[in-house]
């Protein structure tokens, strides 16, 4: 037996010792299977994805105002998306990441809004809400009363999916946006405040939708990839930082000012998407940020975490849309995301047999 095992520890040996001698080969290796060469053509109307990068309106200069949205609104409304996904983290998410605070209570602090007084005021809980929201949707009439928007609002706040929730509001004719039918007095001015938050979901996606007559956003953020702080965070920040201090990352900043500068004509924000959306841009953010991030030197690999993380969020919100699309073929989807997501959104979004992408720079001239 001991002869045995020492022939099988020597034939261990040598198969490892063949397989770390190919290292180079296996770094060389590609796959001949290219997913997003294969595509269809599905029957009836295929579906189409439109990635519209954008800046985080929460974090516009002063010279911001309501009216700049119209003109970028007008475009997309154009184009007739039949559904719009947004970067806000789904109630069902929220609820579960709650359930382990140890490494999410952060992450829930800071992209999870409270359903609590919703869940009180319609008695459902988050997964009954969402449940709640489809069996509405699945039976919902062609003209619906106002009772039944105020009443699918509530369900849509309890659900964790205030987006949602505030294109219902906005389909209501002023005169009926109160309270009423599970929407109680906080809640409605809750939603009222909303429609005129400086947020692209609110400012643009839920517009957007109740100008299309649609019922609904679709939350595809993800941050399950969410980890607590590293064991020695001064260092991340610093190596991170420094790896980000570079000509890519100045570029970006100046082309910033220089949009937000434009912010005081009528057009400014038009102009300032079609910058972010120009095809060029995918190099200069992956120099900037990701590309400098995953060759920084530090010992600890902070950029490869920072990297991983990074990818792992984009795969799984991209999954999420992908959900979406299995769900309802010959979906034409409008994905609004931080410009900084779009290059990776397209680029695992071309992968998928049943997907065709569609230049928003050319929507949006």
């Amino acid at each position: 037996m001991v002869r045995l095992r020492n022939l099988f520890l020597a034939c261990g040996f040598c198969l490892a010792a063949g397989q770390f001698g190919n290292v180079a080969d296996a770094q060389d290796y590609h796959p001949v299977f290219h997913p997003g060469e294969l595509k269809g053509p599905p029957a009836g109307w295929p579906n189409e994805v439109m990635v519209l990068g954008t800046p985080h309106l929460s974090d516009m200069p002063d010279t911001f105002r309501l009216e700049l949205v119209d003109p970028v609104v007008a475009r997309l409304a154009a184009w007739r998306p039949t559904a719009i996904a947004t970067e806000d983290m789904s109630g069902l998410q929220c609820d579960s990441l709650r359930r382990y605070p140890s490494r999410y209570a952060e992450t829930v602090e800071a992209y999870c809004p409270d359903p609590t007084l919703a869940g009180k005021a319609t008695g459902l809980d988050v997964p009954a809400a969402n449940a709640e929201a489809e069996r509405l949707l699945a039976a919902w009439p062609t003209l619906p009363l106002s009772a039944q928007r105020r009443h699918l609002a509530a369900v849509f706040l309890a659900a964790g999916e205030p987006g949602s929730a505030l294109v219902q509001w906005l389909r209501l004719p002023e005169a009926e946006r109160r309270e009423g039918d599970g929407l109680t007095v906080e809640l409605a001015a809750k939603l009222d405040k909303r429609k005129d938050q400086h947020n692209e979901t609110n400012l643009i996606a839920a517009r957007l939708a109740a100008k299309l007559g649609l019922e609904r956003l679709w939350s595809v953020d993800d941050h399950s990839a969410d980890m607590p702080e590293s064991a020695d965070p001064k260092a991340y920040d610093a190596a991170i930082s420094h790896a980000w201090d570079n000509p890519a990352t100045h570029q970006r900043e100046a082309d910033g000012k220089r949009l937000n500068a434009g912010l005081d004509k009528p057009d400014g924000l038009l102009a300032l998407y079609r910058a972010y959306n120009d095809p060029s841009q995918a190099q200069l953010v992956y120099r900037s940020d990701f590309g400098a991030a995953l060759v920084e030197p530090s010992p600890q690999g902070f950029g490869r975490n920072y990297v991983g993380y990074w990818e792992t969020r984009n795969l799984r919100m991209v999954a999420n849309i992908r959900d979406v699309l299995g769900r309802y073929p010959g979906t034409r989807l409008l994905a609004i995301v931080g410009a900084s997501h779009k290059a990776y959104y397209e680029a695992y979004l071309d992968q998928m047999h049943d997907v065709k992408l569609v230049d928003a720079e050319a929507v949006l001239r």
